[in-house]
């Protein structure tokens, strides 16, 4: 049986992301954020006699050698990768190259992706093997199709590692379950996972730890899951076996991952997740208002104390960085006011803040499409990373200069650096506090001996980086430094606080940014320069869409 030599490519991401924290990146000696595990997993399910390299293009260039070896090239990623995406495909097939295209963005929108030879949609566990059999049967083109019944996760194979060049990367991502219980109008990942949250098996998980750890790779590793409590059952099953598993490597990793609020309210597993070493935890909160929330199908954020649920999971040694959305139909006029008072009680110091943008087919998209409020795919909507300069791609029922505004006041105000670097003062009293807390009904496990060596070691490193920030941010200096001191006094906590410190080392720059273009957006409206997307130039409705005009 021939080999057949599969080159995964995986484009880059859009410049403009409150994500692509490239500075961040570079002052910790890396290249980008984190790399494609949907490739190297893609990579491990092909059969034995398929060869496979990995060009990962927010890393590296592609090397013409790679290129010319391949015999068919898999391209994949997420909507704000659909630009690059499309150049990809148009590059390869150029090259005389089958091109292959599959991923979450594929998945949602396979219209996108026509002048891909294939397009493989859904979850690589349940179609690969089609296309696999199509291809070696002589295809060469097709659509394969997902299947009606969702694949179990307990046969996914440990992702091809090493085909990474890790040192390019900040943090490498792994993933134990996919799905989320929840039933939020506005998110896709519902649509595309099912919310019947499916988990790997503990053996797995720590097999992809041991290969991980067999390379050499130690640090910062994300648990992807949307929800990594959807199934409480099972990951409380499966923390004891990592909480072993890190004691007998000597804690060579720490984990980050994505978590619904009502974490906040099982202090046991709380405690399993930080002993287990999970340090942080972004979590999608939304907004302040219940009304709000209901409205959004997000009921699991009502009725309930923001900030102190946030507090709670600070106690347990846990940072957690939160979503945030504007521009929800029945958004109060002071919800400005309310989402920033909120972020400074719960000292959040990383905030996603985003306008709300529907995604393509959820709940939202198909609720707006009813009601003619959509407005039609625009090629610059995916020029940027997130929803800060793409967002409300339909007609607001307020005026939409009102929701603008709104959105840049949340912007300015939680990103001036004094409330920004005041939340990181105010967090470092609050992590890993358990004053009050109920007793532990085992007594608590002695300290782990100091390894005074490697702590020199890590100070040291720690400080290059200020040293560099420094030299090449005199300005964010002043503010980092405070922070780096303060550490001092807590140094379990001082590379998580000064990580989170440097996160302003983009986070300024491109809140600024956000905040011109918002100012711009509103001007146009002002100045009578903004039409509505869904009218033509000479006053009638584009095809397809309602003759209703957008509240302006």
């Amino acid at each position: 049986m021939s080999s057949v030599r599969v080159l995964l490519l995986y484009p880059r991401f859009a410049q403009d992301s409150f994500w692509r924290n490239l500075e961040l990146a570079r002052l910790k000696g890396a290249r980008c954020m984190a790399p494609p595990l949907g490739l190297i997993t893609v990579a491990a399910l092909l059969p034995a006699h398929w060869e496979a390299r990995l060009c990962d293009l927010n890393a590296r260039a592609l090397d013409p050698a790679d290129l010319e070896w391949a015999d068919v090239v898999f391209v994949s990623g997420m909507l704000p990768q659909r630009q690059e995406a499309l150049a990809a495909v148009a590059a390869m097939q150029a090259a005389g190259k089958v091109v292959v295209v599959g991923g979450p963005d594929v998945s949602s929108s396979p219209e996108a992706y026509a002048a891909a030879d294939f397009r493989v949609l859904g979850e690589a566990e349940a179609t690969l093997s089609a296309f696999v059999e199509a291809w070696e049967s002589g295809a060469r083109s097709g659509l394969i199709t997902t299947p009606e019944e969702r694949p179990a996760v307990t046969q996914t194979p440990v992702p091809r590692f090493d085909l990474l060049h890790l040192p390019d990367y900040l943090f490498v991502g792994v993933q134990f379950s996919r799905g989320c219980p929840f039933t939020c109008e506005f998110c896709d990942i519902i649509e595309l996972y099912g919310r019947v949250p499916r988990t790997k098996t503990a053996a797995q998980m720590l097999a992809e730890l041991d290969a991980l750890y067999a390379l050499g790779y130690r640090g910062h590793v994300d648990f992807v899951d949307d929800n990594l409590i959807g199934n409480k059952k099972a990951v409380k099953a499966f923390l004891p076996h990592l909480i072993e598993w890190q004691r007998a490597h000597g804690h060579p990793f720490h984990f980050s991952t994505e978590a619904s609020l009502n974490l906040a309210d099982d202090s046991a597993l709380l405690d399993q997740m930080a002993e287990a070493g999970f340090y942080l935890v972004f979590v999608g909160i939304e907004s302040p208002d219940p009304e709000v929330l209901r409205s959004t199908q997000k009921k699991q954020n009502t009725k309930r104390d923001i900030a102190a649920s946030v507090h709670r999971i600070y106690a347990a040694g846990i940072v957690v960085i939160a979503g945030f959305i504007v521009g929800f139909d029945n958004e109060s006029p002071d919800a400005a006011d309310a989402m920033a008072e909120l972020i400074e009680e719960a000292a959040i110091p990383v905030v996603s803040l985003g306008l709300l943008y529907a995604l393509p087919d959820t709940q939202l998209s198909r609720r707006l499409e009813r009601e003619g409020r959509m407005f039609p795919i625009k090629e610059e909507d995916f020029r940027h990373g997130d929803q800060t300069g793409a967002g409300l791609n339909f007609a607001t029922l307020e005026p939409r200069i009102d929701v603008l505004r709104r959105y840049r006041e949340v912007y300015a105000r939680v990103y001036a650096p004094r409330a920004f670097f005041g939340r990181i003062r105010r967090l470092s009293e609050l992590v890993g506090r358990q004053e009050g807390a109920v007793a532990a009904t085992e007594p608590p496990a002695p300290p782990a001996p100091i390894d005074v060596r490697q702590m020199v070691a890590d100070l040291g490193r720690l400080f290059g980086v200020l040293a560099t920030v420094t030299w090449r941010h005199p300005r964010a200096a002043v503010h980092i430094w405070p922070v780096a001191l303060r550490g001092l006094k807590r140094l379990d906590r001082l590379e998580q606080l000064l990580s989170l410190a440097l996160f302003y080392m983009h986070l300024g720059p491109f809140s600024r940014k956000v905040v011109r273009d918002v100012s711009r957006q509103i001007a146009e409206i002002e100045a009578g320069r903004w039409t509505d997307p869904r009218v033509k130039a000479d006053g009638r409705p584009q095809e397809g869409a309602s003759p209703m005009r957008a509240a302006e």
